[in-house]
């Protein structure tokens, strides 16, 4: 059985106070979780949140990594700084990396074995546009991925996939739970033809589509969806807590 994973992404938001005051308020509203818990926070935020989440259960975790160990890169974060900090998760080609600061399938794949190398457990990103699903690409764009950003993994049971078909991202939108379910079934279905032999069948895999305190028993129901990637929700904790606990 794989065991679901909920990460919470606050993108850029919470100053490092308010961090420290979410994560306090979410402790005791998710301690008796049946599945993994991530708090996926800006860089700047680590020191305190960590500092909140002790005694908890919930995980820290970053939103990016760079894939080089040291040098010449401005602004940029290795994976073994995040390692001394007790980051166990990592946030790997978010389609707003993607759109916004130039990431490609090469430089996912970079980052990706950057963050395995260093014992943090990726969570990368993968999904296709509106026009692209409009359009029937929507295999062919996630096919593509999936050669592209897993090369040189032996062991899949050490990273998490989040599909996040991107025009239900913050748009209010959200794809049917069948239809999640179905492309989440797709992705595994071809990661097994890909990198037969690597543990693919134990890697989990999250949607990452506007998953909301609603919608969450019904998402979480389906056989093939694994967890969530949470956006805006993350950022309440009563909010975040009721999708933690979608089996109650």
């Amino acid at each position: 059985m794989r065991r679901p994973i909920i990460a919470g992404n606050w993108k850029m938001n919470n100053t490092a106070s308010e961090g420290y005051d979410l994560v306090t308020a979410l402790k005791p509203l998710v301690k008796d979780a049946k599945c993994d818990v991530v708090v996926c926070v800006p860089a700047i935020d680590i020191p305190s949140v960590k500092k909140a989440l002790h005694g908890s259960k919930i995980r820290l975790g970053a939103q990016n990594v760079h894939f080089a160990e040291k040098g010449a890169y401005t602004g940029e974060i290795s994976a073994n700084m995040l390692k001394e900090y007790g980051v166990k998760y990592v946030i790997i080609g978010h389609s707003e990396r993607r759109q916004y600061f130039g990431e490609t399938d090469e430089t996912v794949n970079k980052r990706t074995l950057a963050a395995l190398a260093a014992g943090i457990t990726p969570i990368v990103c993968i999904g296709e546009t509106l026009e692209e699903r409009e359009s029937g690409k929507t295999e062919d764009v996630l096919g593509r991925q999936i050669e592209k950003d897993f090369v040189g993994i032996d062991d899949f049971s050490k990273i998490v996939i989040a599909y996040e078909p991107i025009w239900a991202i913050g748009t209010g939108r959200t794809a049917t739970a069948e239809q999640a379910n179905e492309t989440i079934g797709f992705i595994r279905k071809r990661m097994k033809k890909v990198y037969a032999g690597k543990n693919v069948g134990r890697m989990r895999i999250q949607y990452g589509g506007s998953m909301n305190a609603k919608n969450a028993k019904e998402l979480m129901a389906m056989p093939e969806i694994d967890g969530g990637l949470i956006g805006g929700a993350s950022l309440k904790a009563p909010d975040f807590a009721a999708i933690v606990n979608f089996d109650k």
